[in-house]
C-alpha cells in the first residue's frame, strides 16, 4: 500500500515536470484558453443586454465607477473621466445645435493626437454618428477620396479640397475659436458655450450592433485608401484587447501611436475603457522622449510598431535604461533580432506580439513569448476562427490551385497564404462605397466549392510547436514606417505628373530599416525630360511622407506580364544599387527639394547606415 501512495505521488511531482519538457507551452495554452473563454461569456453576456450596450456604455460605467480617476494625461492637463464625460457632452450638444448636423449624420475626424480627438469621437458616438478616422497627413486627391468613402458631413490641407466639399454639402469645422477662411467655420467657441448635459439616449436609439461605428482607412492590394467599417459588434469585441493580455484599471499606458489607426484608436484608447486604465497621450512618437516620459509618469504598459522598437534600441544607451515600470509592451512587427536587442537593453518586459488588420477576420497573439513569432495557433482557435495557410506563387502573383480548381494547403514548416474563413463569428464586413476592392478580398473555393475565405494578403509559417511567423505580404501593398503604402495609388499620383508616363511603383529593403521603402521604375512622357525639382513638389504635394517613393529609377519601358500586369519581383530583387543598375537612378533629397541623382558613394552611406531614411 505505501509502494502504491508512493508511486502515486511521484507521478503526481513527475507530471508538472515532464508536461514542461515536452510540451513546454501547455500551461500557456491552457491559460489562453481560459482567457478566450472568460472572453467570449462577457461578450455573449454584453449581447444579451437590452436596450443594447455598446463601447460608449461602457466608458459611461467607468464613468460613474471612477468619475475622479485620470482618464487622459496630454502634456500639462490631466483629465478624469469625469472632466472626459462632461468634455463630449459640451461637444455633442454644441454640434446637436447646429443647423447643418442631425443626429447619426456620418462625420469624418480630422484630428491628430491630442485629447479633443477621444473627446470628440465620444461625443459622436452619444449622438449615434459614424465617425470616419482620417489620417492627417494626407492631402488633396487622397483626402478628397476619403471624405467620399464616408459620405461625411465635417487646415491648410483641408482648404485644397473646400471647393469639392462645398459643392457635396459638406460643412468643415475647425476647432479654434476664430476662423477667417471662407467655407470653415470655427467650432471650440460654441463648444465652450455649450452645457455640459448628459446626451438623451434616444438621439442614439436607432444603432443596432451591424450599424458602422468608425471607419479606419486602410491601404490594401490596390488603389486609393480604403474605409475598412467596424462595426458596433467588432468595436464591442475589441473591449477585450488590453484586459485579454493582463491589463488592469492599476496599469498606466503610453499612447504614442496615431489616434486614426487600428493601434492607436482600438487598443490605445477603446482598450483602455474597458479596462479603466489611465492614458498618457503623446501627439507623435519620440525615441528621445520615450523613456523619460515613461519614467516621469510612472507608465506600465507600452503599444509598439516594430519601428518604434528598432528606433528605442537606436538611441544611445544609458545608465538608467532599465529604471522604469513598464512591465508590459503590446504591437506588431517586431523582428526577432530587435526582440532580443529590446530585452537585453531595457530589462524583463514582456513583449506580447500579435497580428490583426482592420478589415479582416483573423488574429493571433504570441502568449507564450516565443520571439519571434506573432502568434500561436491551437484546437479552440481553430474552430472558432477557421483559417488555413494555402500555396501561393509570388511570381505570377495568385493562389496555386489543383485540377478541380480548388487550392492547396502549405505543409507545416512551409509558407503559405493566410485565408480565414467567412462565417458569422468572423465576418468580413468589408469597404464602404467599394464593393469592387471588398470582393477582391473575397477568395472562393477554397477547400470546397462554394466556400469563402477572407484573403489576408500575408505569407505565413507555421512551426512544429504551432507558432506562427510572418514572412511577407503580397501583391501590391508594402509597409513602411509602421503605414501600409498602396503601390497603386502612389503610380497614379506620379503620373499625373507632367513628365512620368508610367510608373511600376514597389517596396525594397534597406539594411538596418522595418519594412520596405518606396522606389518606383518609371518611363518619361515622349519629349519630356525628368525634372527632380518638379516630381519632389508634385509626391510632396500629393502624398504623405511615408508614401513618397524614396527612390526613382527610369527605363525605357515598364515591363508587363502576359495579362499586363506590371512585373515587380526582378526589380524588388535588384534594388537600388547603382552598381547593378543600368538604368539612371534617383533618390529623394528633403535637404534640396528635389529628386537627385543616386550615386555609389550615396549608396554606400545607405547600406552603411549612416544616412537615415
Amino acid at each position: 500500500m505505501e509502494t502504491c501512495i508512493s508511486v502515486l505521488l511521484a507521478t503526481i511531482l513527475i507530471i508538472p515536470f515532464a508536461l514542461k519538457t515536452f510540451t513546454p507551452y501547455v500551461w500557456a495554452d491552457i491559460l489562453y484558453v481560459g482567457e478566450l473563454l472568460r472572453i467570449l461569456v462577457k461578450f455573449v453576456s454584453r449581447r444579451m443586454r437590452k436596450p443594447f450596450f455598446f463601447v460608449l456604455d461602457r466608458f459611461l460605467e467607468q464613468t460613474a465607477a471612477h468619475p475622479d480617476k485620470p482618464f487622459v494625461v496630454f502634456e500639462d492637463e490631466s483629465f478624469t473621466f469625469a472632466d472626459t464625460d462632461k468634455r463630449s457632452n459640451k461637444i455633442a450638444n454644441a454640434l446637436k445645435s447646429h443647423p447643418r448636423y442631425k443626429a447619426g449624420d456620418t462625420v469624418a475626424l480630422f484630428m491628430g493626437n491630442e485629447p479633443a480627438f477621444m473627446f470628440t469621437w465620444l461625443a459622436l458616438a452619444k449622438l449615434g454618428s459614424p465617425v470616419a478616422l482620417l489620417n492627417y497627413n494626407i492631402r488633396t486627391k487622397c483626402l478628397l477620396h476619403c471624405f467620399n468613402c464616408c459620405k461625411a458631413k465635417l487646415k491648410e490641407a483641408v482648404e485644397k479640397v473646400l471647393p469639392s466639399l462645398s459643392e457635396k454639402g459638406v460643412t468643415v469645422l475647425l476647432m479654434t475659436k476664430h476662423c477667417d477662411t471662407s467655407g470653415i467655420e470655427s467650432f471650440s467657441d460654441k463648444v465652450d458655450h455649450a452645457a455640459d448635459t448628459p446626451i438623451p439616449r434616444s438621439l442614439r436609439s436607432h444603432i443596432t450592433f451591424k450599424s458602422p461605428a468608425v471607419y479606419i482607412y486602410t491601404s490594401g492590394t490596390t488603389g486609393l485608401p480604403k474605409a475598412a467599417v467596424v462595426n458596433q459588434n467588432r468595436l464591442l469585441t475589441a473591449l477585450a484587447v488590453l484586459s485579454s493580455n493582463g491589463v488592469s484599471s492599476t496599469d498606466v499606458i503610453y499612447l504614442n501611436l496615431p489616434l486614426y489607426h487600428t493601434a492607436g484608436f482600438i487598443i490605445g484608447f477603446i482598450g483602455s475603457i474597458e479596462t479603466g486604465s489611465t492614458i498618457i497621450l503623446k501627439r507623435k512618437f519620440s525615441a528621445s522622449q520615450f523613456w523619460d516620459d515613461c519614467r516621469k509618469y510612472s507608465v506600465t504598459v507600452v503599444q509598439y510598431i516594430g519601428e518604434v522598437i528598432r528606433y528605442l534600441c537606436s538611441t544611445p544607451q544609458r545608465e538608467n535604461d532599465k529604471d522604469h515600470k513598464v512591465r508590459l509592451a503590446i504591437g506588431n512587427g517586431v523582428r526577432a533580432e530587435i526582440w532580443r536587442e529590446f530585452l537585453n537593453r531595457f530589462g524583463k518586459i514582456q513583449v506580447r506580439e500579435f497580428y490583426a488588420s482592420t478589415e479582416g477576420n483573423v488574429g493571433f497573439v504570441n502568449y507564450a513569448g516565443k520571439i519571434g513569432a506573432i502568434g500561436r495557433v491551437n484546437f479552440l482557435h481553430q474552430k472558432l476562427f477557421p483559417y488555413t495557410l494555402i500555396k501561393y506563387d509570388t511570381e505570377r502573383d495568385e493562389t496555386i490551385r489543383d485540377a478541380n480548381g480548388l487550392c492547396i494547403e502549405s505543409a507545416k514548416g512551409e509558407t503559405g497564404l493566410l485565408v480565414s474563413k467567412i462565417t458569422d463569428i468572423a465576418p468580413f464586413i468589408g469597404y464602404s462605397q467599394n464593393e469592387d476592392q471588398t470582393e477582391r478580398k473575397r477568395l472562393r473555393n477554397v477547400l470546397k466549392k462554394g466556400d469563402l475565405y477572407f484573403n489576408t494578403g500575408d505569407l505565413m509559417r507555421i512551426d512544429k510547436e504551432n507558432f506562427i511567423y510572418f514572412q511577407d505580404r503580397v501583391g501590391d501593398t508594402f509597409r513602411w514606417k509602421g503605414e501600409n503604402v498602396a503601390t497603386t495609388e502612389v503610380s497614379d499620383i506620379l503620373t499625373i505628373s507632367d513628365c512620368l508616363k508610367e510608373a511600376n511603383v514597389y517596396g525594397v529593403q534597406v539594411p538596418g530599416h522595418e519594412g520596405r521603402i518606396g522606389m518606383a521604375a518609371v518611363t518619361e512622357r515622349e519629349g519630356a525630360q525628368f525634372d527632380g525639382i518638379k516630381i519632389y513638389n508634385h509626391v510632396v504635394s500629393y502624398l504623405p511622407s511615408y508614401a513618397r517613393p524614396r527612390f526613382i529609377r527610369i527605363q525605357n519601358a515598364v515591363e508587363v506580364t502576359g495579362t499586363f500586369k506590371q512585373m515587380k519581383v526582378k526589380l524588388v530583387e535588384e534594388n537600388f544599387d547603382p552598381g547593378c543598375i543600368q538604368d539612371p537612378l534617383y533618390i529623394l533629397n528633403d535637404n534640396e527639394k528635389s529628386y537627385v541623382p543616386l550615386t555609389a558613394q550615396i549608396y554606400t552611406s545607405i547600406i552603411s547606415g549612416n544616412i537615415k531614411l
